[in-house]
């Protein structure tokens, strides 16, 4: 093993975001995360037989979606039998941990060259029941876990609302940041912010003269404030959340292709950026979001960094209630925070958010010129990763 190294993004693309049986939904999710992965390689030109690991971030493993889907797609990708995969699943944060997982492998010395990518089809799966309004917890929540908790243990919808109610957020706050991310999501892709980093697919992958799709199909550049503030509520009469508040159920990829900063050089790649700070949280499951606060704090100490010094923060918007949980905690301003729309607007296809999200991090540096940036995204029952770039 060699020493220590210091782990660098030298590549990373995405695939638009399309909606829940929209524009993307005839892709298998293995060929879409497939297709994700062969861009990625083809753009940096690297030989792909010197990919160490390929760690995908998956969320509802099952059907289209089981069986390590990390190795099928490097198989559907047409890279060398000789590279192998590896599926994980943090949640919501499971394409962003498989960015944590491959920093880590390099930075420990023990791997050179690393894909951390993501995928999730919610066109092609099943949602599962703690995503359903008004169903029943799943069968993974056992009696003594729920014992724990006095039967409190509750779906993500049920718990944005007490996290509404617990930091005082009201419906016309969520509601203004929501018709914000759709404002600022449309500015970008109207300045082909997001066109370098976006996969070019077809709609119809078996048909090579289907329509392209070349943008995020969820955004909405026109929003009336009046039919938003009417809808009602999703998980409580009384409650504040409502589908235009909420992240989009959504059809995605995304893939960085993660070096040792000595092997990207050696081997004509450009080092974009590095890793400051990882780190991994958990606090309350109940309420369930909260712990985006810690482990932003432990990436920041362990950063020697201050929120001041970041200049772009990333907070997933699985609800609009979080990045303004988040906002009012470390007092960002608005002009840092989410400036190319988030969740809300571009969607949320679970497994590759964290990874989509990272994408739009690096992106959005390199072209506004800034130095440092910090990503985080609350998970189910309570977890959170955090990740602080800095631009090379």
């Amino acid at each position: 093993m060699s020493q220590s190294s210091e782990a660098v993004i030298v590549g990373a693309v995405r695939t638009p975001v399309g909606r829940r049986g929209g524009v993307l939904s005839g892709w298998h999710p293995v060929d879409l995360l497939g297709a994700t992965i062969a861009d990625l390689v083809d753009r940096s030109g690297v030989d792909p037989s010197l990919i160490d690991d390929v760690i995908a971030g998956c969320v509802m493993q099952f059907e289209q979606q089981t069986g390590n889907l990390g190795r099928h797609a490097v198989l559907a990708a047409g890279l060398p039998e000789s590279v192998p995969a590896v599926t994980i699943d943090r949640q919501c944060g499971s394409g962003q941990q498989a960015v944590s997982f491959a920093a880590q492998a390099v930075m420990a010395g023990s791997q050179d060259l690393v894909i951390a990518c993501g995928v999730e089809s919610m066109s092609q799966v099943p949602l599962p029941p703690s995503m359903v309004p008004g169903a029943p917890l799943g069968p993974q929540y056992s009696p003594r876990e729920l014992g724990r908790y006095d039967g409190g243990l509750m779906a993500q919808g049920m718990s944005s609302e007490l996290m509404n109610t617990r930091f005082g957020l009201t419906r016309a706050e969520l509601d203004e940041f929501s018709m914000r991310s759709h404002r600022r999501a449309a500015a970008a892709t109207a300045d082909g912010r997001f066109r370098e980093q976006l996969v070019p697919l077809r709609t119809d992958p078996a048909d090579p003269t289907s329509p392209i799709v070349d943008r995020d199909e969820g955004i909405r550049e026109q929003l009336d404030p009046a039919k938003m503030a009417s809808l009602r509520t999703v998980f409580a009469d009384d409650g504040m959340t409502t589908a235009a508040n909420s992240s989009q159920i959504s059809d995605g990829a995304a893939a960085l292709l993660i070096a040792s900063r000595e092997f990207a050089e050696r081997h004509g790649l450009t080092p974009r950026a590095r890793f400051r700070a990882l780190s991994v949280a958990a606090d309350d499951p109940v309420i369930q979001f909260t712990a985006i606060l810690e482990s932003s704090r432990k990436a920041l100490k362990r950063s020697g960094l201050s929120v001041d010094d970041i200049d772009r923060f990333e907070v997933n918007e699985a609800f609009a209630g979080v990045p303004l949980m988040f906002q009012r905690e470390f007092q960002v301003p608005d002009d840092k925070l989410n400036v190319n729309g988030g969740s809300v607007a571009l969607g949320h296809p679970l497994g590759s958010t964290g990874a989509r999200m990272l994408t739009d991090l690096l992106c959005e540096l390199e072209r506004s010129g800034s130095r440092l940036g910090l990503q985080t995204i609350c998970e189910a029952t309570g977890t959170a990763n955090t990740t602080i770039i800095e631009r090379i």
